[in-house]
């Protein structure tokens, strides 16, 4: 998993990702999800918009399933 503060050069542009409309919990805990032209897919705040994890849509969509399936309870 890759996680770029802000993107390199040689990345593609935060621009060049097609964001979904953000997701907000309690407060302004605000994410938003994203895929770009090469099928990338990308995780973000919307407090930080050049600050995001990208990595492929399947290791994204194993994230998410753990973190749903309590993986990361402990955190909390």
């Amino acid at each position: 998993m890759n996680v770029t503060t802000p993107a390199p050069v040689s990345a593609s542009p935060a621009s060049a990702i097609d964001w979904n409309e953000a997701f907000c919990s309690e407060g302004a805990n605000c994410f938003r999800f994203g895929l770009d032209g090469s099928g990338r897919a990308y995780i973000g705040s919307t407090l930080s918009p050049d600050a995001y994890v990208s990595d492929s849509v399947e290791a994204l969509r194993a994230l998410i399933s753990a973190v749903k399936a309590g993986a990361a309870d402990h955190l909390l």
